[in-house]
């Protein structure tokens, strides 16, 4: 039988000129690390595979995995992330130059954070422009001075990549405050497990669900000294957060306890937690809220969110943040510019994984390119993330175009641009059309970092851009996901 060609799911799929398809050859043949995969895909009909789509968005829906699009829907109203069954695959062998390459980033990231609030001999150096870190919206000057716990700063990193169309991986971008996902990540895993029970059992795939019990490990690797039982708590900004199913289900999935802010207070610069049987000391923080809201004494006053002093007990050794405060400048996407030239001064190492080509509209030289090229561009805010704000030039009309170049005219330092990559392509289940159709994807990964303890999950979040042609694969712009299998032979 041939699949693509015998399969009514796959029979009008084709593969596209100049882009790399993760599961086809340019010949329409199945690659190997797919075939048996496309083979027990292709056996089904078209209602048997509506059944068991139906089946998995169920089981979904039964255990609350929903997400809320704020630009579709301003009010916050949740939907049922977007899930399609046919898994990605990363052969192993690949899979372990990007995990070299993740725990290579991160332990440079750790050393560049804290150089940056204790010392700055990388701006000294001039090997990053000071007026560059000065002017990031994310430096922390209540860090300066400071080193927390383990001297992690960022415990927990969303890295995106992307695989462009020569087929090598490539970072698309870094995410050091808040990362979100990865409970889909392990809420696909169960959906898959559950739908194809039989065929999930034929491949030896590598395990995501021990997440849960590293995270507990690190975020209690990194409590403060003396502690023997440390007492840990997430910290949610409450039920209308468009992460709070994550949130929820981290602290349950660690046993710890889902908190807000007014379930927290600081005495005598310790943090207690209100509980049924009295107050609690608090020793490590897992927040989720962002640096302006944490502490309405130090950052935004008008915050209900976090908990008034909570800095000066982070100060003073008694609690640990995860993240640390101040992570975002190393997220910055102009700072993301030069990861190449942290990791090269810090670790004396060639970079594993390479940056996509990025321009910084706040040099004259690549502003003027940039505005020359727009159309054969994409432009990024710098603090944004989730794919808010990301200008795509080549679906722009010419209005567009023109405010676009009027916006990075008036705050040039706030834009990166960077070339349209070929994100690669994936069957997809396209529901409206009952076949499979390329959609682009990318791949978020997750890294843990603690005191001596480092952790790359396995495979991380695959998304997909569900409307044909795009290259916005963000769940918070209505991307779905795919359960992504790391095999072995």
């Amino acid at each position: 039988m041939d699949p693509i060609h015998d399969s009514v799911l796959f029979q009008n799929y084709l593969t596209r000129s100049g882009q790399f398809d993760e599961v086809f050859a340019r010949n329409q043949s199945i690659k190997p690390v797919y075939s048996d995969v496309i083979g027990a895909f292709s056996a089904l009909s078209p209602d048997e595979y509506r059944q068991l789509n139906e089946f998995a968005k169920k089981s979904f829906l039964s255990q609350g995995i929903t997400f809320a699009t704020y630009n579709q829907n301003p009010r916050g109203i949740e939907r049922i992330f977007p899930f399609d069954l046919l898994p990605r695959i990363i052969h192993q062998h690949e899979w372990d130059v990007i995990e070299r390459g993740m725990l290579q980033r991160a332990q440079a990231m750790d050393l560049f954070l804290h150089d940056l609030y204790n010392g700055k001999k990388i701006l000294k150096d001039n090997i990053i422009p000071v007026e560059l870190i000065h002017s990031s919206s994310h430096l922390c000057k209540f860090m300066e001075g400071f080193t927390p716990p383990g001297s992690t700063y960022c415990h927990i990193s969303g890295t995106d990549l992307i695989r462009h169309a020569d087929g090598e991986y490539y970072i698309l971008e870094d995410n050091l405050r808040c990362p979100s996902g990865v409970s889909y990540v392990l809420a696909n895993r169960e959906a898959m497990k559950k739908t194809f029970s039989q065929l999930f059992k034929q491949f030896n795939v590598a395990s995501v669900m021990n997440y849960p019990s590293v995270l507990l490990e690190v975020l209690q690797s990194v409590c403060p000294a003396g502690v023997d039982e440390p007492v840990c708590v997430l910290l949610t900004p409450g039920v209308y957060n468009s992460a709070y199913y994550e949130h929820s289900f981290l602290a349950q999935s660690m046993g710890v306890e889902l908190v807000e802010g007014r379930d927290l207070y600081v005495d005598n610069d310790f943090v207690y937690m209100n509980t049924v049987f009295g107050p609690e000391k608090v020793d490590v923080v897992y927040r989720r809220i962002d640096d302006d809201f944490m502490d309405p004494l130090v950052f935004r006053s008008d915050s209900v969110l976090g908990v008034p002093g909570i800095m000066s007990a982070y100060r003073k050794g008694n609690v640990t943040l995860v993240n640390a405060p101040g992570t975002g400048v190393a997220d910055d996407k102009a700072v993301y510019t030069y990861v190449p030239e942290i990791i090269r001064y810090y670790l004396d190492q060639e970079p594993i994984l390479q940056n996509v080509p990025t321009m910084r509209c706040g040099e004259e030289k690549d502003r003027q390119y940039v505005l020359e090229h727009l159309p054969e561009l994409v432009v990024k805010p710098v603090d944004q993330s989730g794919g808010y704000g990301v200008f795509i030039g080549q679906n722009a009309s010419r209005e567009e175009l023109e405010k676009q170049k009027e916006l990075i005219l008036a705050s040039p330092r706030e834009y990166i641009a960077q070339p349209i990559m070929a994100l690669s392509l994936h069957a997809t289940f396209i529901e409206q059309k009952n076949q499979f159709e390329p959609r682009h994807i990318d791949l978020r990964t997750f890294t843990l970092k603690g005191k001596d303890v480092q952790y790359v999950l396995s495979g991380g979040l695959s998304r997909v851009a569900l409307k044909e042609g795009s290259l916005i694969v963000n769940s918070s712009q209505g991307g779905g996901s795919k359960d992504t299998w790391i095999v072995n032979d």
